[in-house]
C-alpha cells in the first residue's frame, strides 16, 4: 500500500470515502447534511496536508494532518482518518496512523492528540490505543450519536 499526498484529481474517491462516514453521523462532529463542496473544502483545508492510502490505482482510505493548535500549542499534530467501506479490516487505518506519526515526527512535532473519540467506535479506540495512544481524558455525553443517543468522547494522546 502507498501512502502519498492528496491531489485534486483525487477529490472524487476522497468523497465515497469520507461521505458515507459523514453522512452516517456515528464518528465525526461534522454536519452529516454537510454538501460534498464543504466536506472536500474541510478534508482539504488549508491549514491541512492531505494524504491518501492507494493500491494498484484504487485510494483506500485517506486522512489530513495539522498542528492541533496555534501558537503554543503548535507542536502538537492532530489528524483525522476515514477509510473507504469497502477496505474496512484491512489495516488501512493502521498503516495510516503510522506514516501519520512518522510524518508528524518529520515535521517536528512532538506529540498527536484526538481531541474527539467518539467512544462507540471501539475499533477505533483500540486501533489508537495499539498504537501508544492513551485516553487522557472523557468528556461525559459530548456526542449525540444518531442511534446510542448521548455517548463520551474521549481525548488521546500520544508523544512522539
Amino acid at each position: 500500500m502507498l501512502i502519498r499526498p492528496a491531489r485534486r484529481e483525487d477529490e472524487a474517491a476522497i468523497w465515497s470515502t469520507i461521505g458515507p462516514t459523514i453522512r452516517a453521523g456515528e464518528t465525526y462532529t461534522l454536519d452529516p447534511q454537510m454538501s460534498e463542496m464543504d466536506a472536500l473544502a474541510y478534508w482539504f483545508g488549508p491549514d491541512k496536508e492531505t494524504f491518501v492510502a492507494e493500491e494498484d490505482g484504487q485510494i483506500l482510505g485517506t486522512y489530513y494532518i495539522r498542528p492541533n493548535q496555534s501558537g503554543g500549542g503548535a507542536h502538537v499534530a492532530n489528524c483525522g482518518y476515514m477509510t473507504a467501506a469497502t477496505a474496512t479490516g484491512r489495516g488501512v487505518a493502521r498503516q495510516m496512523c503510522a506514516h501519520s506519526l512518522e510524518h508528524a515526527k518529520a515535521r517536528g512535532y512532538r506529540a498527536m492528540q484526538f481531541n474527539f473519540v467518539v467512544s462507540t467506535n471501539e475499533r477505533a479506540v483500540r486501533l489508537w490505543q495499539s498504537l501508544g495512544f492513551e485516553i487522557v481524558g472523557r468528556l461525559p455525553g459530548a456526542f449525540r450519536h444518531p442511534t446510542h443517543d448521548y455517548v463520551d468522547a474521549m481525548v488521546m494522546f500520544r508523544a512522539l
